[in-house]
């Protein structure tokens, strides 16, 4: 099993900063990709940020400049660090890892999700 625990979100004002925090555990291999995604009611879930375990990164559109995404692999964390917060930035926000877990020796590869953390954006 993998567990992915997020913190921070909550309520801020436009132009204020926040940051998120995701820690994984349980039977992890390897991770290939850690990353956010954001959600609002009755919409698909959208990516944000991901980063590759080389450091690559890819952002969307909207966040570009303003949004931050770093991983510790020895931790296996990733954290959003989001400047210049908009309304339309309010959202629940779901941590996403690509891994791999082992079982009896036999390996799986997965995708898992946080529970989701919400932020909202506003005066």
């Amino acid at each position: 099993q993998v567990h992915l625990v997020e913190t921070g979100g909550g309520l801020v004002q436009p132009g204020e900063s926040t940051r998120l925090s995701c820690v994984a555990s349980g039977d992890i291999r390897s991770i290939s990709i850690m990353g956010w995604y954001r959600q609002l009611p009755g919409w698909e879930r959208k990516l944000v940020a991901i980063q590759s375990r080389d450091g690559t990164t890819n952002y969307i559109d909207a966040v570009k400049g303003r949004f931050t995404i770093s991983r510790d692999n020895a931790e296996m964390s990733v954290h959003l660090q989001m400047n210049d917060l908009k309304p339309e930035d309010s959202a629940i926000y779901f941590c996403y890892v690509a891994g791999v877990t082992s079982n009896n020796n036999i390996y799986y590869a997965g995708d898992y999700w946080g529970q989701g953390t919400r932020l909202t954006v506003s005066p």
